[in-house]
């Protein structure tokens, strides 16, 4: 039931943000459900996994799995939208990101966050990161952190 409230939410997240579409898609809970619990057994052996429902003009809908901490990250030009599936995770955000290289896309990765501010983040929670912000996920050595992940795009009037 919880999952289903969670798919849920992520569809009416996603229908905020985008612009006319002409196809709708709906991704059952069952679907996701499966598709979660196989990124579990690869994020076992690397730390995370990820796969994407869907990629809009406007937005993507991801799944997320993680099994360990993982970098430091700024997005120049989208917002990351959590629906946490599964477990929990410090969530630091905020601060300077260290040893941090920035690529072409404007996207900047780095080994952690120095100075920032950290909260917990727990299954049912919905978290909104707006871009420039930087921010990691640290988890405790053997859980495991699922969520939703909806990429908002900046707009090139917003940039």
């Amino acid at each position: 039931m919880r999952l289903t409230v969670i798919v849920t939410m992520a569809a009416l997240a996603a229908s905020c943000c985008a612009q006319a579409q002409n196809n709708v898609e709906v991704f059952s809970g069952q679907s996701v459900a499966s598709q979660l619990t196989a990124l579990v057994q690869e994020a076992k052996g690397s730390g995370g996994s990820g796969a994407t429902l869907g990629d809009y003009k406007s937005h993507a809908i991801k799944l997320s799995v993680r099994t360990a901490s993982g970098g430091a990250e700024v997005h120049a030009h989208y917002d990351d939208i959590f629906l946490v599936t599964e477990g929990k995770a410090d969530l630091v955000t905020g601060g300077s990101v260290a040893n941090a290289k920035t690529d072409s896309d404007g996207e900047t990765k780095g080994s952690s966050i120095q100075n920032g501010n950290t909260q917990t983040i727990a299954k049912g929670d919905v978290v909104h990161i707006p871009a420039g912000m930087p921010h990691q996920l640290i988890l405790a050595p053997g859980s495991i952190y699922s969520s939703i992940v909806i990429k908002v795009r900046e707009s090139s009037e917003q940039r």
